[in-house]
């Protein structure tokens, strides 16, 4: 019976590969190029904020502890520079693409969640290393599947 119970407990945890993940994104990042899985100009909010310009050059700090982060818009350029606060997840691996599931979610304050939990954002965390990173998310436009990848450096941990 004892057994049986650790067993249960045992797979219910975290799972190994998340641990790892959580070890290996903790630190700060650098968002350096977004780019588009079709050729063109597009008009793109980057999370309900601000434009891939803008994006461009922020700088990101994960705190897996806590589960939350930090990216600051610096272009000068921007109308909307600052600090943003998010909360995320990275989720067991798809088994059929070898790919993290990741959520990403605004908040108001570090690491508290908004009333309003409904806002999040999917993506796939497609490379994870010491030293780069890339997200990509998947939309729709005109009817057809449309990628955003986004590419980060570590700056430090």
């Amino acid at each position: 019976m004892l057994m049986v119970l650790a067993v249960a407990a045992f797979s219910c945890g975290t799972p190994k590969t998340v641990i790892q993940s959580k070890k290996v994104i903790k630190g700060y990042w650098s968002l350096d190029n977004i780019s588009y899985s079709e050729a063109g100009t597009y008009n793109v909010t980057i999370f309900n904020d601000t434009s891939k310009e803008c994006f461009e050059g922020s700088t990101w700090r994960f705190i897996p502890n806590n589960n939350s982060g930090l990216y600051t818009i610096n272009n000068g350029d921007c109308p909307t520079q600052g600090d943003r606060n998010f909360i995320f997840t990275i989720q067991q691996i798809d088994a059929e693409t070898g790919l993290y599931d990741f959520l990403l979610k605004p908040t108001m304050k570090l690491g508290k969640p908004d009333k309003d939990n409904s806002v999040g954002f999917r993506l796939r965390l497609t490379q994870l290393s010491e030293n780069n990173m890339q997200w990509e998310q998947t939309v729709s436009l005109e009817g057809s599947p449309f990628t955003i990848s986004m590419n980060f450096s570590k700056i430090n941990e």
